[in-house]
């Protein structure tokens, strides 16, 4: 059994929470183009993670960490924009951008760190 590892508990979690406001982007405002950036950018955050579990090499797993922070960092903006859109209130998103805050504070330090060893 693997150990267990925050990053990629939170990614998961932070995956379904997506999900939800997807489900409620598309079936309460018939929004598909934006939800849809926003939930491929959201679950490739956490498939990034996954598979830099098993990277190649460190550098490997540094570049897999890299794209995973940008990709968060583009979660990032499109919440953004389905809120200056009015697609969504802050609140019904408050809990995935407090994990995807959690998540940016975890990826940059991983990458930051990686990048100095």
């Amino acid at each position: 059994m693997r150990k267990e590892n925050v990053i990629v508990q939170k990614t998961v979690k932070f995956t379904l929470s997506v999900i939800d406001i997807y489900k409620y982007l598309k079936s309460n405002k018939g929004e598909f183009i934006l939800s849809k950036q926003l939930m491929r950018s959201a679950s490739a955050i956490g498939a990034l993670v996954h598979e830099a579990q098993e990277a190649e090499s460190k550098r490997d797993f540094i570049h897999k960490m890299t794209i995973a922070l940008k990709e968060a960092r583009e979660t990032e903006y499109w919440f953004q924009i389905v809120l200056e859109a009015n697609y969504i209130n802050a609140e019904r998103i408050k809990y995935a951008n407090i994990q995807l805050q959690e998540i940016l504070r975890i990826l940059t330090a991983i990458v930051k760190t990686s990048k100095i060893n």
